[in-house]
């Protein structure tokens, strides 16, 4: 064996070199020396290491977390002025009442007092009313008014309920119930805590198509 043979396999404790006269010289030779390391594993995991990026103290202190699309919405609701026209998705989901009630009506007649009540001659279903709440939110949390405040949510809602007609809505509930239009009654914009919050309350009741000439069997 040469003598790199020899160093290689006292290194790692083979049972040969045990065997080689020269052994007890070499390995008193080691003693006295350093040797350099011996690369045994030479592979090595790669640094997975990303440089951070620089972000501005308002990027990464006070910027509000982006608006849920509508498919990460549980019940979306949108406006449009036509029925096939653009929506627009209310930036967060709202909170949606509705009441509805029927137009009964009632007679009383001489009929004894061993049957009480009223006659119900005819009823009706009247209106749905309809209470929306949401909120709006700006970019940031604390800044100027033009970058807190949500702006732009706010002037592309007003434009729906400043309108001089029925508003087409899409909305599992109101689909339900067979309602596509609403009529706005009211709203407000109530004082919300947060600079760059709005709350918003909307009432209104529904719209249905109807024909001034009915035939009798849909009376």
């Amino acid at each position: 064996m040469e003598n790199k043979e020899i160093l290689f396999a006292s290194l790692v404790g083979s049972k040969v070199v045990e065997q080689i006269p020269r052994f007890s010289a070499i390995q008193n030779e080691l003693a006295k020396h350093v040797l350099p390391p011996i690369p045994f594993l030479p592979l090595r995991n790669q640094d997975k290491i990303k440089k951070a990026s620089v972000l501005g103290f308002e990027d990464s202190w006070w910027l509000k977390d982006s608006a849920p699309k509508e498919d990460q919405q549980f019940f979306p609701l949108s406006f449009s002025l036509t029925p096939n026209g653009q929506k627009y998705l209310l930036p967060y989901e709202t909170m949606i009442s509705i009441n509805g009630k029927n137009q009964v009506v009632k007679r009383s007649v001489a009929k004894g007092n061993k049957i009480p009540g009223k006659i119900k001659e005819r009823w009706s279903q009247d209106d749905y009313d309809i209470t929306i709440t949401g909120v709006l939110l700006g970019d940031y949390e604390i800044g100027t008014v033009e970058n807190c405040y949500p702006i732009s949510d706010f002037r592309k809602l007003k434009s729906f309920l400043t309108a001089p007609q029925a508003v087409y809505v899409f909305c599992e509930p109101l689909q339900l119930l067979g309602i596509n239009k609403i009529v706005i009654e009211d709203f407000s914009f109530p004082f919300t805590k947060g600079e760059n919050v709005q709350a918003y309350e909307i009432k209104a009741v529904s719209d249905f198509d109807y024909a001034l000439i009915l035939k009798l069997n849909e009376v």
